[in-house]
């Protein structure tokens, strides 16, 4: 156990890291059960469809919120505590759920959930200023990794132990899960305090507002992250019309399943962040948003093809964390006493992307199928391609300098 305190970039063990990589997976896969059980829930709380499915909104509303407003606290508060009270709020708000007796209470809990499993995005940028700066890709990507990972497995988690014993078995062993969490974390996590302990609240939230004007690369990577999630985001939405209608006509369980194949991509971070370690930073952000754009001509010959649509899903998310890890590198270079501000403007402009590209699948589907979607993913792709170039362009600009790839 350790409680002392410790500079930046002084370095992490490997289990530090491992349990820091599984804190991030735990805290986002909370926002995921809910998904495949809807159906259990409605039927329990005697509660329609239309309320059913704004269980899965008041998640992502409440991550949003907690995006913008608790996430930039990171640069105010000592980092440790802060992990610690989201973490243990977490575990708190789930048990609201758990004992929900209608589908308002659960709708509260929900977002409160959500609210406070912001906690990951406190716990990355953590893991990147303890990381020594010769390994923070490979920290950042390994962190991310475990995001990833527990994102993709919530689903079938929470299928199975509500086989066991209902659909509220999830909430009562992720609330156990998240108490052991905040306890681990107060124990091994180091003190690690604020650069910035001058600060207010509200000018808090003013200097991450302002970031974008003072930080030209944050607003360029924010454009490229908020396109890339909503390509992303575009996939996996129009993936469950295409593979439960004529053409292949699978089982929700079957359709879930194609969502494990996310797991490749989520394993490749730790590779992506050994590159960017190696300088290669902006030669993985390009040729992430180059496989963006390919793997749509692989899904566009996914309506008559199970081979190239599966082969379309791996591209993607590899594209996508490729993307996704070297822009966190970049970003988190930039300002290391604002790195939670960067963060939270960053994710938030993400989130917004990937809720841009879930709104318009929907309808881009109902008028033209799944080909109209594959230009619509297409055309979020190809513009990560276009502002990755201009960033590169006008970053050498402003050095007076030849284009090439760098560490920033």
């Amino acid at each position: 156990m350790t409680t002392r305190s410790q500079p930046e970039g002084g370095g992490l063990s490997r289990g530090l890291l491992m349990l820091m990589s599984a804190a991030t997976g735990l805290a986002v896969a909370g926002n995921y059960f809910a998904q495949p059980l809807l159906d259990l829930i409605s039927r329990e709380l005697d509660v329609g469809p239309e309320l059913a499915g704004l269980i899965v909104t008041a998640a992502q509303a409440g991550y949003a919120l907690g995006l913008m407003l608790l996430v930039p606290l990171g640069d105010l508060m000592e980092r440790r505590r802060l992990a610690v009270l989201l973490y243990a709020a977490t575990a708190v708000f789930l048990l609201v759920s758990a004992t929900a007796v209608n589908g308002a209470v659960l709708l509260v809990g929900t977002a409160l959930t959500g609210l406070a499993s912001v906690g990951a995005q406190v716990v990355v940028p953590f893991a990147a200023a303890l990381a020594a700066p010769a390994e923070r890709g490979k920290v950042v990507g390994t962190v991310m990794t475990g995001l990833m990972l527990g994102l993709l497995v919530a689903r079938t988690a929470s299928g199975a132990l509500a086989d066991l014993g209902g659909w509220r078995t999830v909430y009562w062993v992720d609330a156990a899960l998240m108490a052991a969490m905040a306890v681990l974390l107060r124990a091994f996590l180091p003190r690690l305090g604020s650069a910035d302990s001058g600060l207010t609240y509200p000018g808090l939230l003013r200097t991450t507002l302002s970031m974008f004007r003072d930080e030209p690369l944050l607003r360029w990577r924010a454009g490229i992250g908020a396109l890339s999630l909503a390509s992303f985001s575009v996939l996996w939405t129009a993936l469950t019309f295409l593979l439960s209608g004529p053409g292949y006509g699978w089982s929700e369980s079957s359709i879930g399943s194609v969502g494990l194949l996310g797991v490749v991509g989520a394993l490749t971070a730790t590779f992506a962040g050994r590159l960017a370690d190696r300088g290669l930073v902006q030669v993985v952000s390009g040729a992430g948003t180059v496989l963006l754009v390919a793997s749509w001509a692989a899904s566009a010959a996914g309506g008559g093809s199970l081979f190239w649509l599966l082969t379309g899903v791996v591209v993607l998310d590899l594209a996508h964390q490729a993307v996704l890890n070297s822009t966190q590198n970049v970003l988190y270079a930039l300002r290391p006493e604002a790195r939670n501000r960067i963060n939270s403007a960053f994710m938030t402009s993400l989130f917004l992307g990937g809720a841009v590209g879930s709104a318009l699948t929907s309808a881009v589907w109902a008028h033209g199928g799944w080909n109209a979607v594959c230009v619509l993913g297409a055309a979020f792709s190809a513009g990560t391609v276009v502002l990755w170039l201009l960033e590169r362009l006008t970053t050498a600009r402003a050095a007076n300098v030849t284009p090439a790839p760098s560490t920033h």
